[in-house]
């Protein structure tokens, strides 16, 4: 075939440039340049405030709702190093499967087995823990249980918000002087609401608590959301990581106990 035909016969010259196709721009990771940490005596050198772990782990259950993973988790007890951890929204005990790899004391409760971290009365201990770590609702982003009382079943976010600060109060009375609350908490996009910063309301209701952050913001990197696998038809700013916020309950002296 001459250079002639093909110019001639427009398909068979499309025939013959084709390529294969490509795979959408959105198919194929990008990789971002992070900055390079700087070095100091943390027990654990790679958490910072950026925090990339594609990998979910060997800890609680994936098909679980709203499941995070327990690589963080694992990183934070190994940086404040408590001996009593407490998970008031355990989900499928991802908390408590760190804990029991460390060797660290774990009390792990949920709305599933009608636990209601939202009730000061289901919070009788005072100053009691190290550590309470939680992954709240995001609002009603996913709906977990068909218990009312479940924080994704509140019906507006004056509801939500008023349950929410009650749960952080009652957080605040259980840790002892010097202890970490620790709240991975998403802002959330919601049809009627609007964009509701749930990351700005953790933080006002630990501060109205009593309650000091005692380090950086560290914004996870959200691998594997299933919204990532959903084709909306609305155009909108996509949200790609969470926030974990570490709160801190003062010392009696004002001084809270460092790790």
């Amino acid at each position: 075939m001459t250079q002639a035909t093909r110019i001639a016969n427009p398909f068979y010259s499309n025939r013959v440039n084709r390529v294969a196709p490509q795979p959408e721009a959105r198919d194929r990771p990008a990789y971002a340049r992070l900055p390079l940490a700087p070095r100091n005596a943390s027990p654990v050198p790679h958490l910072t405030s950026l925090y990339h772990f594609h990998r979910a782990g060997e800890y609680g259950d994936r098909g679980y709702p709203g499941n995070c993973g327990g690589n963080l988790i694992k990183d934070l007890l190994l940086y404040f190093k408590p001996s009593l951890v407490m998970d008031p929204m355990s989900g499928s005990g991802t908390c408590a499967d760190v804990c029991d790899e460390l060797g660290i004391a774990c009390l792990s409760y949920d709305i599933h087995q009608g636990f209601d971290a939202c009730d000061p009365r289901e919070f009788a201990v005072e100053e009691t823990f190290d550590f309470i770590w939680s992954h709240p609702a995001y609002w009603r982003q996913k709906l977990y249980a068909d218990d009312p009382r479940d924080l994704s079943r509140s019906p507006t976010l004056e509801d939500f918000l008023r349950r929410y600060g009650q749960f952080v109060r009652n957080s605040a009375r259980a840790l002892k002087p010097g202890g970490r609350l620790a709240v991975l908490m998403g802002d959330y996009c919601d049809r009627e609401a609007g964009f509701v910063p749930l990351t700005f309301h953790t933080k006002r209701l630990a501060f109205a608590a009593g309650l000091v952050q005692c380090c950086t913001d560290i914004i996870r990197f959200s691998h594997g959301a299933s919204s990532s696998k959903k084709v909306y038809r609305s155009s909108f700013i996509p949200g790609l990581h969470d926030t974990c916020m570490v709160f801190e309950r003062p010392a009696s002296n004002g001084e809270g106990a460092r790790p």
